[in-house]
């Protein structure tokens, strides 16, 4: 009758996809996108409660399932707006027992999920208030939530900024970071969010580079701008002060580099192959050359 997912991004979206396919024919691979058929789904899904436990993905809120299929070695979705959680129950108190490494890595997975919007080729005025509102309350709370996991005002705020990160990026799509980070999970045994975090600054600070070389009067370089002053709650911040403040923070919270997960040089061309033609990397704002793709990932390591 109902489907519940409980836990963190990968319980809820295993629900969305069961829920799915519960209703429509086939196989999985009928309808995945880039390795599948991409059909339509046509029926459907059983009615959807999606309860998260982590600060996090945001996916109580969005209409897409992430799924890793071992024998391509890569995560792609299955995607379909009949796919959105008929209810979703957000409880900042279920976050309070993550341990501080979950906490940080869900929450900049958060963080960014707030950012890649913010600056997406898709960005409309909706989801500029949700990242905004939220890259505040991230701004404030998440190295607090790490270090100080009883904090229920920040637990309180990170669980918001992780929910308005669902509804922007459902709504305007990621960039970068997640075009890496969807092949990067098929291809290692590696949490998301410590994947999306120790690509974050890299790839913040090679979208401004690559505005500033080829688009300089890109409104989206006054986006990154927006973002330092929030981060830094400087008003004279610059792009660049967003990007060095993001790689403070993630050095600050003990992220691990991709190399840790088992990233070896023969594994970046296929990354980069792989991550080219990922949906999160058709919002990205500026299309990025196989150079600066390689320079992201170089940076992560």
């Amino acid at each position: 009758d109902v489907v519940i997912g409980f836990g963190g991004g990968s319980a809820i979206d295993a629900a969305k996809a069961i829920a799915a396919l519960r209703t429509n024919p086939g196989e999985p691979l009928d309808y995945l996108e880039v390795i599948g058929r991409g059909k339509a789904l046509t029926e459907a899904p059983l009615p959807i409660v999606a309860i998260p436990t982590t600060a996090g993905t945001g996916a109580e809120v969005t209409r897409n399932a992430v799924l890793a299929s071992p024998e391509h070695r890569v995560k792609v979705s299955l995607r379909s707006p009949l796919m959105l959680p008929r209810l979703a129950l957000v409880d900042p108190e279920l976050t309070f027992s993550l341990p501080p490494d979950v906490t940080a890595a869900t929450g900049l997975d958060a963080l960014t999920q707030l950012i890649e919007p913010f600056v997406s080729a898709r960005a409309n005025p909706m989801t500029d208030a949700f990242c905004r509102e939220g890259l505040r309350r991230a701004a404030r709370s998440l190295r607090r939530a790490v270090e100080h996991g009883d904090d229920a005002a920040a637990r309180d705020e990170m669980a918001l900024a992780s929910l308005f990160g669902g509804l922007a990026l459902a709504n305007a799509g990621l960039g970068a970071v997640h075009g890496f980070a969807g092949p990067f999970g098929g291809m290692f045994d590696a949490p998301h969010g410590a994947v999306c975090a120790a690509l974050l600054p890299g790839a913040m600070a090679v979208n401004i580079r690559a505005l500033e070389a080829r688009q300089p009067q890109s409104a989206t370089l006054a986006r990154y701008a927006e973002i330092a002053r929030i981060l830094t709650g400087r008003d004279d911040a610059t792009p660049a002060d967003g990007a060095a403040w993001a790689t403070d923070l993630v050095a600050a919270l003990g992220v691990p580099g991709l190399n840790h997960y088992g990233l070896s040089d023969g594994d970046i061309a296929s990354l980069i192959e792989k991550a080219a033609v990922a949906s999160s990397m058709k919002a990205n704002p500026i299309a990025l050359t196989e150079d600066e793709m390689r320079l992201i990932v170089e940076r992560a390591r």
